[in-house]
């Protein structure tokens, strides 16, 4: 007659027994965890840079003054203030009556509205030719005069042009798109 496959009682009580001491290590390493995961450098001796992507947004020190933002309230307010002598005046007067559509050559003019841009004139480049001569002296000898200091061979940059480009370079973050590169 075959074995009775179910266990026994006292061999039930043993398994729960065991299976309870697992769930009770379980939930501890579970709790452990968990406090491990809400720790951050603001509650903790864990550095700044742990924080990872989470990083709480600052908090200022200053307190609030209960003034509201920007300039009080009746303040006298500055704005960009058009010159008595602009470098370039531009005229713009129209050819033909935009009521009837008839020229306008020699109509007595009614009024005139000033509008001024302010821009940063468009930089030139300054070309300085060193000519640095050689002259035969009656001993014989060939004497050459100094070269210039920035002047080390035919067509340099200058130091202005350098600066611009290392400030553009190194200075000026510029977005490159990605380029996908097909193997």
């Amino acid at each position: 007659m075959p074995a009775d496959p179910s266990p026994s009682y006292d061999e039930l009580l043993a398994v729960n027994a065991g299976l309870a001491a697992r769930l009770e290590q379980a939930l501890t390493r579970t709790a452990e965890l968990e406090a491990r995961l809400k720790q951050s450098s603001g509650n903790s001796s864990k550095p700044p840079s742990s924080d990872g992507l989470a990083k709480p947004a600052p908090k200022s020190l200053r307190g609030r003054s209960g003034r509201r933002p920007g300039r009080p309230a009746g303040g006298e307010g500055t704005t960009l203030s058009q010159v008595a002598d602009p470098d370039v005046v531009v005229r713009h007067v129209p050819d033909t009556c935009g009521g009837c559509g008839g020229g306008l050559t020699g109509a007595a003019e009614v009024a005139v509205t000033r509008r001024q841009v302010f821009d940063i004139p468009r930089p030139e480049v300054m070309v300085t030719e060193h000519q640095i001569v050689t002259v035969s002296c009656p001993c014989g000898h060939n004497t050459t005069g100094p070269t210039p200091a920035g002047a080390t061979a035919p067509a340099v940059y200058g130091s202005r042009i350098a600066a611009i480009g290392v400030c553009l370079l190194h200075g000026q973050p510029v977005h490159r798109p990605h380029r996908r590169r097909d193997p």
